[in-house]
């Protein structure tokens, strides 16, 4: 029997997750209504749907009501690297708890299932590792980093609220460090600050020593992992952790990009930013239990791809 088509709402559509989304969607005869308020989304990330006659794209902050008939929610609007995200910190949390609140209230209208899109940030500098989703996290909640990891943690809460009050189908996900073609080449991140400046011939700039470690994971493989997790039974509410357990150290990601690009470019070594996490490694067994998922990408593949991205989007 085939899947019934339905009308799904992304927010943060525009965005480098969001984009891949409604790629996914429309992929599986889904009609896609994206909303983004430009504010770090792109118009190029969906450029190629405009015309598709199941997708339409509706400028608007979430951080206002939004009136709309839909089947599902897909929450992903915020801000979601350092770069941009403390850039307007107050917009920043506004858009992850009030935004949460207006897409769960119009969740609850409808009586629709909603996917929050959380982060791995709610772990904060974790004194576990790897992280399961029983840890309650290490968060310095007056920090730089703390309008985004708070503003997290807050629409986490108000999820299994809304879930135990009103009986609303949520679902949360923690999106560990994702890359992949869509990426902004300014946004701050380690693999699209690596690549542009190794493509560039720069210097590669390391923080600390290089030893910090992040699990890095292809947006195709988070993608279908988030698209999964909105059609369990409605009693699988999460939180589950997505990403790749494979972990690397900064320093290895930085000469495997050199490599993999034919850079002449040297390593040079900064000072580590405030409350930058140490290490990062999901436990993903409930994924691999509820979901039947387990991302299939090496790096060196994903690299590839994200590689051939900029070098088209900087040239």
């Amino acid at each position: 029997m085939s899947r019934k088509s339905k009308r799904i709402l992304v927010t943060g559509g525009a965005g480098f997750l969001g984009s891949h989304l409604c790629d996914r969607l429309i992929a599986a005869g889904d009609e896609v209504l994206c909303v983004d308020n430009f504010f770090t989304g792109s118009r190029q990330n969906i450029a190629h749907l405009l015309q598709h006659p199941r997708f339409e794209l509706l400028r608007h902050d979430v951080t206002f009501p939004l009136f709309v008939e839909v089947d599902q929610i897909f929450n992903l609007a915020c801000p979601a690297s350092p770069v941009f995200y403390q850039k307007d910190p107050v917009q920043t949390t506004k858009t992850s708890v009030m935004g949460t609140i207006n897409m769960l209230g119009l969740a609850k209208r409808l009586h629709i299932p909603i996917l929050q899109a959380s982060t791995s940030e709610v772990y904060g500098d974790p004194n576990v590792h790897p992280q399961t989703e029983e840890y309650w996290g290490n968060v310095n909640p007056i920090g730089i980093r703390s309008c985004y990891d708070e503003g997290k943690r807050c629409a986490e809460t108000l999820v299994f609220d809304y879930v135990r009050q009103n009986n609303v189908a949520g679902k949360v996900v923690r999106i560990f460090n994702t890359y992949g073609p869509r990426m902004q080449p300014d946004d701050g991140r380690v693999v699209s600050n690596f690549i542009v400046q190794a493509l560039q011939g720069r210097h590669i700039t390391l923080y600390g020593d290089g030893s910090q470690t992040r699990s890095f994971c292809y947006v195709e493989d988070l993608i279908e992992a988030i698209f999964l997790m909105m059609n369990t039974p409605h009693d699988v509410t999460g939180p589950i952790n997505i990403g790749n357990p494979n972990e690397f150290t900064i320093r290895q990601l930085a000469e495997l990009v050199i490599e993999m690009t034919g850079s002449k470019s040297k390593l040079v070594f900064e000072p580590l930013p405030s409350d930058d996490p140490r290490q990062r490694q999901p436990d993903i067994s409930k994924a691999r239990a509820l979901l039947k998922w387990e991302p299939t990408t090496q790096l060196q593949a994903g690299l590839a791809q994200t590689i051939e991205y900029f070098k088209h989007m900087i040239n």
